[in-house]
């Protein structure tokens, strides 16, 4: 039995122009909506991340408590849970798959949110990598809803040196002589393991690898850290799936929507609910300095990198103390 629901979209146009037949949303909540409907949380999943996976900054105690709050993690579009290229019939499966925006996929959060569940202010958006683009979505698109937003290792637009890199995984996946254009008849795996590979420096910073924090992890040495986690990291996706995800954080732009037209200024200044702006000190996929020029543009944030070495998945490792540094933060935010 799946742990998750699902919120039928019906036909979607999404803003490429294509129609999404029968879209759907898998989502996750935890804790209870409260009577006067003000104690919603909206947390949405990353890149080659399910709603499982976000599950370590939920808990009792933690900031996202649930016997206070009602949080709704819903899947990305494209991670194998929500639509995606493996569960879309045909004429738009596989390789197929149109893209899909930050935009598309905040757009139909906020039906689940507002339809399902009729909720119409938001106590937080949270997310990271790609979830923090999506929170920052959702603080420029809704900002009279949204009375918060805390995005952290992720950026408002993915900058041309992150388009390079997510390019680079995909010509990784595909150079495997089973991908067969995306009809591959059995899954690609040396594909995937490239991708991993190619993924693994730009994960984690230089210091990580220096001091070999890896093995606090369980890996002795560099040799099986990259063999024994990375080589297997993408195996559990699909490989279409993941691409798809990878061409949404390709586009990904707050400003490119019909409303801003590319004005990425004019979209920053538009998020107006207090932000809580959070880049990993060595984040290479998305550096702290692009992120303390987002939050100059905006009206009420605040701009808390946070010292690690853990490169762009800091806070998230299973040994990571950061994520304890990011609890706090957001605690404090919530007071």
């Amino acid at each position: 039995m799946s742990d998750y629901e699902i919120y039928p979209l019906g036909d979607v146009e999404l803003q490429s122009g294509h129609i999404l037949p029968n879209a759907f949303l898998a989502y996750k909540t935890y804790g209870t909506l409260n009577a006067s409907r003000s104690n919603a949380i909206v947390y949405p999943t990353w890149f080659a991340g399910l709603h499982t996976d976000n599950e370590w900054l939920i808990g009792p105690g933690k900031a996202l408590d649930p016997d206070k709050y009602f949080i709704i993690v819903p899947n990305m579009l494209g991670n194998g849970l929500s639509s995606s290229p493996s569960n879309t019939p045909a004429p738009f499966d596989r390789a197929n798959f149109p893209l899909v925006t930050i935009y598309d996929n905040v757009r139909l959060q906020h039906q689940l949110v507002t339809q399902k569940f009729g909720i119409s202010k938001l106590a937080l958006v949270v997310g990271w990598s790609l979830g923090a683009l999506q929170t920052f979505q959702w603080g420029a698109s809704y900002p009279e809803m949204v009375e918060r937003i805390a995005p952290f290792g992720g950026t408002a637009k993915t900058r041309p040196h992150a388009q390079v890199v997510f390019e680079s995984l995909i010509a990784a996946l595909q150079a495997d002589s089973n991908w067969e254009a995306g009809d591959y008849s059995c899954p690609p795996a040396a594909g995937l393991s490239a991708m991993g590979r190619a993924y693994a420096p730009w994960g984690f910073s230089q210091a990580y690898y220096l001091e070999q924090l890896y093995q606090t992890e369980g890996y002795p040495t560099l040799k099986s850290y990259l063999e024994d986690y990375w080589d297997n990291v993408f195996f559990s996706f699909d490989a279409n799936d993941l691409i798809a995800m990878l061409r949404t954080g390709i586009h990904g732009d707050i400003s490119a929507t019909p409303a801003d037209n590319g004005r990425l200024e004019q979209a920053l200044q538009r998020i107006t609910a207090p932000a809580l702006v959070m880049p990993g000190s060595t984040d290479l996929f998305f550096p702290p300095q692009d992120n303390a020029y987002e939050a100059s543009l905006m009206p009420n944030a605040v701009f808390q990198p946070i010292e690690s070495k853990w490169g762009h998945c800091f806070g998230i490792g299973a040994n990571d103390p950061d994520s304890l540094v990011i609890d706090n933060y957001l605690k404090q935010f919530l007071r």
